[in-house]
């Protein structure tokens, strides 16, 4: 795969499971309002904030825009980064012992032709947390900028029981479901 991808997405994570996967990266972060609407379902939010991202950025004509969108839902309520350590906290005893679903939405945009969006749907199961195992969990910053409070590929990584679906997800990108809209887009191009 020798397609460069422009991510329009400060997100470390999202560039390293890029890059890990073989994509030549280059950043351009979109700035983009992250507010849902009222009564916007959790898919329908990830969606519209991928494809906004996407249309924000500029590129060239042969380029390729990626953009993605990460939530955590639990009781129909979306959970995105955390405010402050005390939101941290209440979002993950929200999460302890219970079952959530991670939604993300990417947007894949190329030339003139209609941007292509998805999203993946994870379901994760995090086992009971005490008090202390919250409070010390915060202590580390990890939660601050992650959806939901946490990183599974870090210290987080011990509260997970159970994983049905894509992992990666989870992490902040759906590296399959890219790659396979990616190698759809290019076969399509055949000057490429």
């Amino acid at each position: 795969m020798t397609a460069r991808i422009v991510l329009a997405s400060k997100s470390p994570r999202r560039f390293e499971l890029l890059r890990n996967a073989g994509f030549s990266v280059e950043v351009r972060a979109a700035d983009v309002e992250e507010v849902p609407r009222p009564g916007e379902a959790p898919v329908a939010y990830v969606r519209r904030l991928a494809q906004s991202k996407a249309a924000a950025v500029t590129a060239n004509p042969d380029e390729l825009v990626l953009a993605a969108d990460t939530v955590v839902v639990i009781d129909g309520r979306i959970l995105e980064k955390p405010a402050d350590a005390q939101d941290a906290s209440r979002m993950l005893r929200l999460l302890a012992g219970r079952e959530h679903i991670v939604y993300t939405g990417i947007c894949l945009r190329h030339g003139t032709e209609a941007p292509v969006v998805d999203h993946e749907e994870t379901r994760v199961e995090f086992s009971a947390l005490t008090d202390e195992e919250i409070e010390d969990y915060v202590a580390t910053g990890e939660p601050m900028d992650k959806a939901g409070a946490y990183g599974i590929q870090g210290y987080a990584s011990r509260f997970v029981r159970r994983v049905d679906g894509c992992y990666f997800n989870i992490v902040g990108l759906p590296v399959s479901l890219v790659y396979r809209h990616v190698s759809a887009i290019l076969k399509s191009c055949p000057a490429r």
